[in-house]
């Protein structure tokens, strides 16, 4: 919207400013002259009316002017408008040899008209606003939210705010056999098709791609633009990257016979968004203990043996949209809030009577294990099995329960403390 008002401005102005010229004669008579009688040798031509050369310079002026607007780069903006003006000469002399005359200065007097003036305003802060966002944020955004931005009153220099947002950490747990196990352009080529599937799909979602390396991507929702429903997107978008990413390992199976091991965490909560960088780079992008604890909750997924872990904020702004259970809780050292963890199971109302079930079962054993009720845990846990369906979360609580009911300490312990406090 804010380019388009600037190209109906400029067009106007273009269009107006030529077409009074054009009218007093004092940018055609003579040219047209010259052209008709000494470069065409033309006698008694038909001409094209004025009326129609006024319509023809006013549609010129409008499209340089948004070609010239919409195009960040300088010199892309100069070939255009000069290959606007040859097609318009080009034009001209086909034209003239059916006997036709029509002159081309007009037109493409208005296209350097606009060009000009288009290129005067690119170099104001209100003009330079895409080009400046396209550098920030290139491909890392979807284009909704892009011009969004653009349109938007936000400062372009993003110095730094405080938002309120989700973050997603997505990594490959077994890249280290993967690189053993299939050659540099196999895991090239397989780590960069999960790369593109993740990324496409959680852009294109809303999400904004701040990290992307050969085996993780980080993705935020609730930056750079406001959200209040960024937890919710956030699991949604999780939930169904996981089906993607199994349809995707089918594809990496049939083709190099290897799967991906794929982990996720979501925490939500305050953090900083900015332009951070310097001279030679500089990007936009959050930061703040509560993007570090995504990454923390992603990393301690194998321990738990879950998929999609999500923290207490997660949880709490968000539980309506999914189903989960209980993993773990949490105390961080020199603080008395305690930090629950869950596992995200399915989409709201998407588990089976039988899954509920056991769903429940392993919630009241999580419950008993933390009272220290070890017979009590161990009964729920037993029920929570179901037949035929590997469940490593609920192996490693039946465990945990085995070591205490014995007096062992929690191997896990040292584990967690470092999860917490990195």
């Amino acid at each position: 919207m804010r380019y388009l008002k600037a190209t109906i401005l400029i067009g106007t102005i273009c269009a107006g400013i030529v077409i009074v010229l054009f009218a007093a004669g004092w940018i055609s008579t003579t040219p047209d002259m010259v052209l008709r009688e000494t470069i065409y040798k033309m006698t008694n031509p038909l001409r094209v009316p004025a009326g129609a050369q006024i319509l023809i310079i006013a549609l010129l002026a409008f499209a340089a002017a948004w070609t010239t607007v919409d195009i960040t780069r300088p010199i892309l903006k100069a070939v255009v408008a000069f290959a606007a003006i040859l097609l318009l000469i080009s034009g001209s002399a086909v034209l003239g040899l059916y006997n036709v005359f029509y002159s081309p200065f007009p037109g493409a007097f208005a296209i350097l008209v606009s060009f000009l003036i288009g290129l005067a305003y690119g170099q104001s802060g209100s003009g330079s606003r895409k080009k400046v966002m396209e550098q920030l944020f290139g491909q890392r955004i979807s284009r909704n939210v892009f011009n969004q931005l653009v349109n938007s009153n936000a400062p372009v220099e993003f110095p730094g705010e405080r938002q309120e947002g989700s973050v997603i950490v997505c990594e490959v747990q077994n890249q280290k056999e993967l690189m053993e196990l299939l050659t540099p352009e196999n895991y090239a080529a397989m780590t960069n098709l999960y790369l593109q599937t993740a990324s496409d799909y959680l852009v294109e979602g809303g999400g904004f791609l701040d990290e992307c390396t050969g085996e993780s991507l980080r993705v935020v929702f609730g930056a750079p633009l406001t959200d209040e429903k960024h937890a919710s997107r956030a699991c949604r978008a999780a939930l169904d990257l996981m089906i993607r990413l199994d349809n995707l390992n089918r594809e990496c199976d049939a083709k190099w016979q290897r799967r991906f091991d794929f982990r996720i965490g979501i925490n939500s909560g305050e953090m900083i968004a900015a332009a951070y960088g310097g001279t030679r780079l500089t990007s936009f992008s959050v930061a703040g203990p509560a993007v570090e604890f995504a990454r923390r909750l992603c990393a301690a997924c194998p321990t738990y043996g879950c998929r999609i872990l999500v923290g207490p904020e997660t949880f709490e702004q968000a539980a309506e949209t999914f189903e989960a259970r209980p993993i773990e809780v949490l105390k961080a050292m020199g603080e008395r809030r305690r930090i629950e963890l869950y596992e995200i199971l399915a989409p709201k109302h998407g588990l089976s009577p039988e899954r509920e079930r056991s769903r429940d079962h392993f919630w009241r054993g999580v419950l008993y294990y933390r009272e220290k009720q070890w017979e009590k845990a161990i009964q729920e846990f037993t029920k929570s099995r179901i037949t035929g369906i590997p469940d490593t979360a609920l192996d490693f609580y039946i465990q945990r329960v085995e070591r205490s009911r014995r007096g062992e300490e929690d191997a896990t312990k040292d584990e967690m403390a470092l999860f917490t406090h990195g």
